[in-house]
């Protein structure tokens, strides 16, 4: 298939691995030079390398993570937003940020436009 996509610079979020990871490579696939985020450096480099692509550390979750983001992605074409965050109670507590199962990509999706 052809998705002419020879030079495009998508930035796949939450790409180190599983889904992110396997987007990524399809990407890479129709000649998109890939942007491959993740918070984990090394998990990062390595799904970077098998692609072919380039790493980009930082946590989207908070400012000055997804300030790092854009500034080591530099000008992107395509925003593939596969991270997430979610927010849900704790026993006892009142809601507070954590990641888990249940994601939603507004925050994200709000930092890196």
């Amino acid at each position: 298939m052809d998705l002419r996509l020879s030079e495009k610079r998508p930035l796949v979020t939450g790409a180190s691995g599983g889904l992110g990871a396997e987007i990524a490579a399809v990407l890479a696939g129709e000649g998109a030079v890939v942007l491959v985020h993740g918070r984990d450096e090394e998990r990062t480099a390595r799904t970077a390398a098998k692609v072919g692509g380039v790493a980009v550390i930082g946590d989207l979750t908070t400012d000055a993570g997804a300030a790092a983001v854009a500034d080591q992605a530099g000008e992107v074409d395509i925003l593939v937003n596969n991270a997430g965050a979610t927010t849900r109670p704790q026993a006892g507590r009142t809601r507070q940020r954590t990641r888990g199962p249940r994601c939603t990509t507004s925050t994200c999706s709000a930092r890196c436009a």
